[in-house]
């Protein structure tokens, strides 16, 4: 954080990118990412959450708007004056005699830059994944411009490219530092040698083994085993006094089929939410459902650092020879809008359309689809799409 450089963060969810983060930046302006926004919705939510009054933009051809704090006054003469006295938002048609403040407009970076500088603040913008790919490359150039104004934010977000931002818009080449959150098998390891050190415990060496080949080199899904394991199954909440032993295999094997069944109602919600979804795409119901089934089938290092479409279209091709590769990308591209992340569920699948493939944001659907079996709904789809001819291009909005 001392380098003269932005810093972007990558990693799967639960891997301890926000702790991190939070570890080291203490008191940051945060903008959470959602489905839909645009950068300006992100300096917008940055300037409001630091009390910082900002002038009307443009938000399309034919309109201007406003969003205004407390006793703000909107520099549009034809209004005379409009005022507010609550927060809100106000819209007007452009036509002659409109003027727009760019000095205080969240269209100027200058303006924006200057305005983090002065909160003594650094913006972190987490889940950058959620953004579309045109606004990523947005944010990506902005960010050129941002170091030019002394100006460094923070990125967090779930990606497999190496260097993301700096292959949107080269420019950034030396001037962004992206730090990967992953962890080896040896790492895990240490953080049970640690724990069980502080709790005067040993585990078993296989144990350990199953413990750390099911965490999928993710630290958040090594906790929640570790915890079943140890205090629901060892009954253990506290340092021993003399050092205890676990070496029951059955206590790991109840413990992974605990949280299995945890993880159950997600995955359902997940697929029922899903599938629920593709019934509505009528014509292309098949693609959806073929590209679904080819997904869960996938292998774990695919779902991990990506699973990309050329292979997928040859294993749903193989099966519905009607299946169109472009059609395919069509599909794939709206696989997170029928996930509904705006009505608070996270992403457990996502589509990174700079590099053509899916992969699994949340890796503890690894774990789940190895420990839990369930009767996913897309193999029965497909097979209904095969009767009904559903393998059309999904030409909906």
């Amino acid at each position: 954080m001392r380098r003269d450089v932005h810093i972007a963060i990558k990693g799967p969810s639960k891997c301890g990118k926000s702790w991190l983060r939070q570890k080291c930046l203490t008191d940051a302006i945060i903008v959470q990412c959602r489905i839909g926004m645009t950068v300006e919705d992100i300096y917008r939510q940055a300037l409001s959450s630091i009390g910082v009054q900002f002038d009307v933009q443009r938000s399309s051809e034919t309109n201007v708007s406003a969003e205004i704090s407390g006793g703000g006054e909107l520099k549009i003469p034809i209004v005379a004056k409009a005022k507010a006295d609550v927060s809100g938002s106000i819209e007007h048609n452009l036509g002659s005699g409109v003027s727009l403040d760019f000095t205080t407009s969240i269209q100027n970076l200058e303006f924006v830059a200057n305005s983090i500088i002065r909160s003594g603040k650094r913006l972190v913008v987490e889940d950058f994944h959620y953004l579309d790919l045109r606004t990523r490359e947005k944010l990506a150039f902005d960010l050129k411009t941002f170091w030019d104004y002394n100006c460094k934010l923070i990125i967090i977000g779930v990606w497999t490219q190496t260097n993301l931002l700096t292959s949107m818009n080269p420019d950034l080449t030396g001037r962004i530092e992206e730090i990967s959150v992953s962890w080896k098998a040896e790492e895990l390891g240490e953080v049970i040698r640690l724990g069980s050190q502080a709790l005067n415990i040993e585990i078993d060496y296989n144990i350990q083994k199953d413990i750390i080949a099911d965490s999928f080199g993710n630290v958040g899904i090594l906790q929640s085993l570790l915890l079943k394991l140890v205090e629901d199954e060892a009954d253990i909440e506290e340092t021993q006094v003399a050092k205890f032993y676990i070496t029951n295999p059955d206590f790991y094997i109840n413990a992974a089929k605990a949280y299995a069944t945890q993880l159950d109602g997600r995955y359902q919600q997940f697929a029922q939410t899903l599938s629920s979804g593709i019934r509505q795409r009528k014509k292309s119901t098949g693609i959806y459902a073929l590209a679904m089934e080819a997904i869960v089938k996938a292998k774990d290092e695919q779902l991990m650092y990506g699973f990309s479409r050329d292979e997928m279209f040859m294993i749903a091709n193989r099966k519905e020879p009607r299946v169109k590769k472009g059609n395919l990308k069509t599909v794939l591209g709206k696989l997170v809008e029928l996930q509904k992340p705006e009505a608070g569920r996270s992403l457990v699948i996502s589509y990174d359309e700079s590099i053509d493939s899916i992969f699994a944001v949340d890796l503890q659907f690894l774990f789940y689809r190895k420990h839990h079996t369930m009767q996913w709904p897309w193999e029965e789809m497909a097979e209904e799409a095969r009767q009904q001819s559903l393998f059309d291009e999904d030409s909906e909005p």
